[in-house]
């Protein structure tokens, strides 16, 4: 529907769209009777009588998450070794609570991963595991998947293991609860057997961004569009940009730096499940340099991408249109799999090395077939002979997937625009010139935080990429989640 000047829907309305945008896309709603009984037959298991697992349990791991999680995949424990590092980290293992060909598996390769909308999440395994008996939470033995990493003063791999074992989590934190403890010089978690690891943690994680800058890798700043529910909100959600944690970087290069592990021994063993991503062609670097200049951000021509991007001012009010030009220069990720050659190419070159997908086990349907290959690997055994014939069909579950996440994400964006601006049609907004396509204009509307097309008028002249310009709406449907503009 479209909704006319001074109307506006309700909340059902949204919450309608976004179901409709998910069963459109083909995205799995409740679980099957037989999958949620299996599941909670698998609960109940006790898991610290399972044979072959070491006793990690006198490790204080600790999690550290976005607030309210309760899928957690990873627990760590970093110390300093001499003047490097060493760091353990487990990691969730599902394959103790789902069975190979039984009704949970069949159920999680037709999901592939965890879906996320606003209004409620599609999770890849039922929430009595996902959220409680294989999750990582504090003060229970869980069995895991354990990385234990030797670095140096660089925090470059010396030497790693990896073995099957228990672990116990001795806290859930938040990104920002680590971060008050490091910029509180220690005082926050001051005598907690773990609090040394947030430290730590820091110092390795600037190491290793140092070490992706020399690289050449590049990860671009979280500027994501996310639509929140919001009570004080006007209609009870709102969109926002996320502005990224330090504490949450450091965090990742923790991940990063398993996943890299993970490929390393993969390729050493010639057979495994990459994630692979094309080198960004010149031209597009080269258009990307056009739009920073338009957008006026200075980028000296000695400076490299990598470099330009780790010097964007994000408080800049053009911070988050120039992060959205950049995510053209690289895209197309995709999983690889590969049996005996390996392929000629096997990099993810925004990373510059190469990269697995193995840390996020409850969320992420490949990641618990990487890890007990990987587990195989290690040990000196020949990898799991139907793990390695399922690794091509595995890709393609897998990219078919990201596929269809990454409408959803677009669509439910989409909707929550739509949704916002209703009520407002006639209105005119404030916006930033991103570009000119096909006779339309696209732009940065600057409150609310929308990305649109306006059509360009008879008369409008070409406009500058970066120009500020006034834009009208003049129709909105939130069940399609379009908004339509025009350059006044």
């Amino acid at each position: 529907m479209s909704t006319r000047p001074g109307t506006a829907p309700n909340v059902a309305q949204i919450e309608a769209a976004f179901t409709r945008k998910r069963e459109e896309l083909g995205v799995r709603a409740a679980f099957p009777p037989e999958v949620l009984a299996a599941a909670e037959a698998a609960a109940r298991r006790d898991p610290s009588g399972a044979p072959g697992r070491a006793d990690l349990t006198g490790i204080p791991f600790v999690t550290i998450d976005p607030p309210g999680s309760r899928d957690l995949d990873q627990a760590l424990r970093l110390e300093r070794a001499g003047d490097g590092f060493r760091v353990w980290y487990a990691i969730a293992d599902v394959g103790f609570w789902v069975e190979r060909g039984g009704p949970i598996e069949r159920e999680a390769w037709l999901r592939g991963v965890t879906f996320y909308a606003p209004d409620c999440r599609q999770p890849l395994y039922p929430s009595m595991l996902s959220e409680g008996a294989a999750s990582l939470l504090p003060d229970a033995v869980k069995p895991a998947f354990v990385f234990a990493f030797e670095l140096d003063a660089r925090a470059e791999i010396v030497s790693w293991t990896m073995e099957r074992a228990l672990v116990r989590s001795r806290a859930q934190l938040t990104y920002q609860q680590a971060l008050e403890h490091v910029e509180g010089g220690g005082a926050k978690f001051r005598g907690q057997p773990w609090a040394d690891s947030l430290t730590t943690l820091k110092a390795f994680g600037e190491q290793r961004r140092q070490r992706e800058v020399e690289r050449g890798g590049v990860s671009l700043p979280i500027l994501t569009q996310h639509v929140e529910r919001a009570a004080a909100a006007r209609l009870g959600y709102e969109l926002e940009y996320e502005q990224p944690s330090a504490s949450e970087d450091w965090n990742s290069h923790v991940s990063l730096l398993t996943g890299h592990a993970a490929a390393l021994r993969m390729v050493e063993g010639k057979v495994g499940l990459l994630r692979v991503l094309p080198p960004a062609e010149e031209g597009a670097i080269a258009a990307f340099r056009r739009a920073a200049r338009a957008l006026r951000f200075p980028w000296p021509p000695t400076m490299s991408y990598a470099e330009f991007i780790r010097s964007i001012d994000l408080k800049n009010p053009l911070a988050a249109p120039l992060v959205w030009q950049a995510k053209r220069v690289m895209r197309g990720a995709d999983y690889l799999a590969f049996d005996g050659e390996v392929p000629a190419d096997a990099e993810h070159h925004a990373l510059a090395m190469l990269y697995a997908h193995c840390t996020a086990p409850l969320r992420r349907l490949a990641d618990r077939y990487v890890l007990e290959l990987v587990a195989d690997l290690s040990a000196g055994r020949a990898p799991d002979a139907e793990n390695r014939a399922r690794l091509p069909e595995l890709a393609r579950v897998m990219n078919e997937t990201e596929t269809r996440g990454g409408k959803l994400e677009r669509a439910v964006v989409d909707i929550a625009e739509a949704w916002m601006l209703s009520g407002r049609v006639g209105e005119s907004f404030g916006s930033t010139v991103l570009g000119m396509h096909d006779g339309k204009v696209e732009v940065q509307i600057e409150d609310p935080p929308v990305r649109a097309i306006a059509a360009r008028g008879e008369h409008t002249k070409w406009l500058d990429l970066g120009e500020h310009v006034q834009v009208k709406l003049t129709d909105v449907s939130v069940d399609e989640g379009e908004s339509h503009f025009e350059v006044v």
